[in-house]
């Protein structure tokens, strides 16, 4: 397990609002969960393709069992009724030598509050330091909002057979 497994900063979300960004720990599957409650059915079908509400002890297992090699996972957190709670979270997954598919989601009252920017730069910082060459990422095409984040911090849309879709890229220096 690689130092990403201690990884921790602090931002403002864009309305100001302090945030906390670190890596994803076994103990917060609680607080994980009850973060997938708030968030829309329409937010889960954007992250996971498919109408979601539940998931299995295996899928529990994968999301919580990080390596912070081939997979890193960071959890936002921000303070509710004085106590912290995941608001967001993002994780990136190597499946291949040097390329590896990111994903991330925020709960639906965090949106439009530069969380989904926050858990990009940090991810694309942690995929750098790894040495890895490529990020990739699958995206829904009616997900405007994920679709610009990902354009923002450059990545480039790569044909694919699959229409349903849009196939993301960025290439790391």
């Amino acid at each position: 397990m690689s130092d990403f497994a201690n990884y921790i900063a602090h931002e403002n979300s864009r309305d100001g609002r302090p945030v906390e960004i670190r890596a994803l720990r076994p103990d917060d599957e609680a607080d994980m969960l009850a973060a997938l409650e708030q968030t829309s059915a329409r937010s889960l079908q954007r992250r996971f393709f498919v109408m979601k509400r539940h998931f299995s002890d295996k899928e529990r297992a994968f999301f919580l069992d990080i390596d912070f090699s081939t997979h890193v996972a960071l959890a936002v957190l921000a303070e509710q009724a004085g106590r912290k709670v995941i608001i967001g979270g993002g994780r990136y997954i190597v499946f291949a030598p040097g390329r590896a598919e990111m994903a991330f989601m925020v709960i639906d009252s965090w949106q439009a509050r530069g969380i989904g920017s926050m858990l990009m730069r940090h991810l694309i910082k942690l995929a750098g330091h790894a040495g890895l060459k490529e990020l990739t990422a699958e995206v829904l095409p009616e997900n405007a909002a994920m679709l610009n984040v990902f354009r923002k911090f450059g990545f480039k849309p790569v044909s694919t057979r699959d229409p349903q879709t849009v196939h993301l890229v960025l290439k790391l220096t």
